[in-house]
């Protein structure tokens, strides 16, 4: 029975407080950074190039993004820093041999496993999947873990 009139509802049945801020899971950011290109939101493909702020792109997006300079649209924010393609470095990246995405044969529903990244550090053979810090050079294109360049200490490319 209830709501018959003779029951009185409290406070906290009546008013609804605050919404609760909806946390974004640092772990699949992380991992979303190194799996998806910051223009178009597909998944990063080769030949995959970065900028100067480190972000990932795949050159066709790059370069789509910079021949269609319509009044009507407006610059995104991922890229908008970037003014020519010679403001983007086409990366070096080493294949994981552990990584087995493309591999598979994709019947029906498939599952992509995130926590093992597709490229890894050719000196060190850490994982590229966000939770490792990693820096690419400019002049070569190579990509290597912040771990690998401060044990070699090294000017020159590794490769």
């Amino acid at each position: 029975m209830g709501c018959d009139g003779g029951t009185i509802p409290k406070r906290h049945e009546l008013v609804k407080g605050p919404r609760k801020v909806e946390k974004v899971d640092k772990n699949a950011e992380l991992v979303a950074r190194w799996y998806y290109c910051a223009l178009s939101q597909e998944k990063l493909c080769r030949p995959i190039v970065a900028c100067e702020l480190g972000r990932l792109y795949n050159k066709d997006a790059v370069i789509e993004f910079l021949l269609d300079k319509s009044a009507d649209k407006t610059p995104m924010e991922a890229a908008s820093h970037i003014k020519s393609i010679k403001n983007v470095t086409e990366l070096n990246l080493a294949d994981n041999p552990a990584w087995s995405g493309d591999k598979e044969s994709i019947k029906g529903d498939k599952y992509d496993d995130i926590q093992s990244a597709r490229f890894i550090c050719p000196v060190v053979g850490l994982e590229m999947n966000g939770r490792h810090r990693f820096c690419f050079l400019r002049n070569c294109g190579c990509v290597f873990s912040e771990r690998a360049l401060k044990e070699i200490k090294s000017e020159v490319c590794h490769k």
